[in-house]
C-alpha cells in the first residue's frame, strides 16, 4: 500500500504529474477544490474545459476528462464529477468508485505516474467522508492492483478531520469503518 499516501495540505501546491479536480458537470468552476483549482490554474483552465463542453455538453458523474495544468505545479489536472449524496440508495457507492478509477485510466493513458486525489464529493455534494473515504481507498487500491504504471496516488486533504478519517481508511485496507 505504500503507493498510496495520505497528505495534509494543499492540492494546489502538490508537485505530482495530475492533481484531480472535484468538478460539476458545467467544468465551469466553483466552490471549493475546484474553484481553488481553477482561481490558482488560471484562465487556460477556463479555456479548455469550455471547449470540452462545447464537444460534449457536460460530463456525467463519474467520468473524468483532462486538461492541462496552466499555473498549477501539476501538468495535468483531471477533472471528475462525483455522486450528490442521497442518503445511499442512489448508487452513490458505485459513481464514486467510478470517479476514482475513471481518474485513474485517464491518468495511465497519458503516462502521468504520480495523482493527487481531492476528497470527491464530500464538500458541497454532501458525501460523508466516514463513508466515502473507504471507497476512495478501496477504488485506487484496487486500480493499482492491476496497474503497475502508476508510482504514487496522494490524497490531499485540507483539513485534521479529513485527513484522519483517510489516514483510518488507508489502514484498514479501504474496509468499511
Amino acid at each position: 500500500m505504500e503507493r498510496i499516501k495520505v497528505v495534509l495540505g494543499d492540492i494546489t501546491e502538490q508537485k505530482v504529474d495530475v492533481i484531480v479536480n472535484a468538478a460539476n458537470p458545467s467544468l465551469m468552476g466553483g466552490g471549493g477544490v475546484d474553484g481553488a483549482i481553477h482561481r490558482k490554474g488560471g484562465p487556460s483552465i477556463l479555456e479548455e474545459c469550455k471547449q470540452i463542453i462545447k464537444k460534449i455538453g457536460h460530463l456525467a458523474t463519474g467520468k473524468a476528462v483532462i486538461t492541462k495544468g496552466g499555473n498549477l505545479p501539476a501538468k495535468y489536472v483531471i477533472h471528475t464529477v462525483g455522486p450528490i449524496w442521497g442518503g445511499g440508495s442512489y448508487d452513490e457507492e458505485e459513481v464514486l468508485r467510478s470517479s476514482y478509477q475513471e481518474s485513474l485510466r485517464l491518468a495511465k493513458e497519458n503516462n502521468l505516474k504520480r495523482v493527487a486525489f481531492p476528497s470527491i464529493s464530500t464538500g458541497a455534494y454532501g458525501y460523508p467522508k466516514e463513508l466515502a473515504a473507504p471507497v476512495a481507498v478501496s477504488a485506487v487500491s484496487d486500480f493499482l492492483d492491476k496497474n503497475p504504471e502508476i508510482d504514487e496516488v496522494r490524497f490531499v486533504l485540507f483539513n485534521n478531520d479529513t485527513y484522519s478519517v483517510y489516514e483510518n481508511a488507508l489502514k484498514r485496507g479501504g474496509g468499511l469503518l
